[in-house]
């Protein structure tokens, strides 16, 4: 007998009654969106064909499975049983899926989303006062070629002012009075202006040339080179305008990409070899706690230095900040370690130094060229290097860097003559200048505190666990989950998506606990069953060796001699696993 295989039968069309196991992804999305309760009615305008909780928990679902194209999310709604039991049977067209991931609502809601979860991590004990900063750098969706540097536009700008002014000393020649301003004066309010009238010159000239009837005409020789300067000021009108833009465009960075203007071009490690390539692309800053993602940040800064301060006001607004904040090397500055000290006092940063490691090495502590290896006299505040000269306190200076942070520095110059009151050329360098050096009190301070905490086992023990904890998040979200490109273009989109691609991170860690939890625990309930059993054969034996021994009994020690020869192997078997 065979099945009756027929696809063209006639059916009744009934909605799939499936539900997804206990632990499964779905139902922890599920759970998460649902205690959010949004409630967003629509008052005014066409309502909404589709709930934005089921868009929110199909996109969740879809990062979570590793797929972040509009098209493909739409065939895992029509196709996939936990995303249909998500949406209802419900399937959402992918530009209905690319509005709302865009949209100001998934903002807000993803922002929800990790608030709740890492409350209720705290609340579970998932995660510790222990916060891990880091960032990467995740490619922007922008042509890797169409680059704009801010010194090429300041040195073409540069050349265009002055092609600008040598065109206007020519329509001075020309016998048309214009002011010649510097490069720098130079607006495109004056450059309309000077069009302008020479628009309207070039206009008296035309009703000039048409009622005199000349064969020589001076008027149209001079009519020609007017319309060629004209036209020549316009292409450069054009090409000063440009450059504005493009220094508005850059802000305080130093290039954007063409086809994602907020896309700034850093250098990427995409190999083995760590062959770096200037990319497009955004820096993505995370804090994590046991590998759970806490808070993120998107910045178009290459370096990391900067990103603390802002990141760590983002944290602080939203209460998310742990007592211990771990970062490497990378964030060790004077500006972000006195933010730390004026701003939040009541945490512990942990993050070493850029030299940190370098001044522990013997080169470094033989190099009579480092000055914490001169000798010091804080009485009457001078330095010896190893040579014999004295550096003597000379005067205090200030320096403002280009983000407006200014350092405090002493500085001691290189006495002229020795004990001998003789000169001593050694104080002077090659140029015949005298030596000077320039201590910052303040930047010795901080390192001093920080070598004081990364030397203590306790704080340096929370420093350890910076590479298990936040790096593995970041491998998890690139090597499997497959995140390497943004699919969506400008900062505010892009801070949306990444948001969504580290809540589906969390989903999948917090799904891997509870299921790891859960075997745990069953495993412990097969233990102790097995332990009860021990225990009813070990008193069944002591009664039969008390008991006088005969066919009854012996069959019953037969029967629970090989129920102990199953239970021995079965509790190597769940030890072993």
């Amino acid at each position: 007998m065979y099945n009756n295989y027929n696809i063209n039968q006639t059916v009744l069309s009934i909605k799939t009654d499936w539900e997804p196991k206990e632990n499964h992804p779905a139902r922890m999305i599920n759970q998460i969106v649902e205690d959010l309760k949004i409630k967003d009615p629509y008052i005014f305008g066409r309502p909404r064909k589709y709930d934005l909780r089921v868009l929110l928990k199909l996109i969740l679902f879809a990062y979570t499975k590793g797929i972040f194209s509009s098209r493909r999310i739409n065939t895992l709604a029509e196709e996939n049983l936990a995303a249909r039991w998500l949406t209802q049977e419900q399937v959402p067209a992918y530009r209905t899926i690319c509005r709302f991931r865009i949209s100001d609502e998934v903002e807000n809601l993803i922002n929800q989303c990790i608030q709740k979860l890492t409350k209720y991590l705290k609340q579970n004990n998932f995660i510790d006062e222990v916060t891990f900063i880091d960032g990467t750098k995740i490619l922007a969706d922008a042509n890797k070629y169409s680059f704009v540097w801010r010194k090429n536009t300041i040195r073409f700008d540069k050349l265009n002012r002055s092609a600008i002014i040598s065109l206007l000393e020519e329509l001075n020649e020309a016998k048309f009075k214009c002011q010649l301003p510097a490069e720098t004066d130079l607006t495109l309010e004056m450059l309309d202006e000077i069009i302008l009238r020479l628009e309207n010159n070039l206009k008296d000239l035309n009703k000039k040339i048409e009622k005199e009837h000349n064969s020589p005409n001076p008027d149209k020789s001079r009519r020609r080179k007017l319309k060629s300067l004209k036209r020549k000021l316009k292409l450069r009108q054009t090409k000063l305008l440009e450059y504005k833009i493009q220094t508005g465009i850059y802000g305080k960075r130093n290039s954007y990409s063409k086809t994602d203007h907020d896309a700034t071009f850093m250098r990427v490690k995409e190999d083995s070899m760590l062959n770096g390539q200037l990319k497009p692309a955004y820096n993505l800053q995370i804090a994590t706690s046991k590998q759970f993602v806490t808070a993120f940040g998107i910045f178009q800064n290459p370096g990391d230095t900067k990103t603390l301060i802002p990141f760590l006001q983002q944290q602080k607004a939203a209460e998310t900040l742990g007592k211990y904040i771990v970062a490497d090397a990378g964030y060790g500055s004077e500006s972000n370690y006195r933010y730390f000290e004026d701003e939040l006092p009541e945490h512990t940063a942990l993050i070493p130094y850029g030299t940190m490691l370098k001044e522990n090495s013997r080169k470094w502590q033989s190099d009579d060229r480092k000055v914490m290896n001169w000798t010091y006299h804080p009485k009457d505040d001078y330095f010896i290097d190893p040579q014999g000269v004295r550096f003597s306190f000379y005067a205090y200076r200030k320096r403002k860097d280009k983000y407006g942070f200014v350092r405090e520095f002493k500085e001691y110059k290189a006495n002229k003559y020795d004990n001998d009151f003789q000169v001593d050329h050694r104080a002077f360098t090659k140029n015949g200048n005298p030596r000077k050096i320039s201590i910052n009190d303040a930047w010795e301070y901080f390192k001093a505190k920080e070598r004081k905490l990364l030397s203590n086992y306790q704080t340096g023990s929370i420093y350890g666990r910076r590479k298990i904890d936040v790096e593995s998040v970041f491998g998890g979200l690139k090597a499997c989950l497959g995140f390497k490109r943004f699919s969506v273009r400008g900062l505010e989109k892009v801070k949306k998506e990444a948001g969504i691609a580290l809540m589906a991170m969390n989903i999948r860690k917090l799904v891997a606990r509870v299921t790891n939890y859960n075997c745990f625990i069953n495993k412990k309930k097969r233990l102790v069953k097995i332990k009860e059993q021990f225990s009813l054969i070990s008193s069944f034996l002591k009664d039969l060796w008390h008991s006088p021994f005969s066919f009854s009994t012996s069959t019953k020690f037969f029967r629970q001699a090989i129920i102990l020869m199953e239970t021995i192997k079965l509790y190597n078997n769940i030890k072993r696993n």
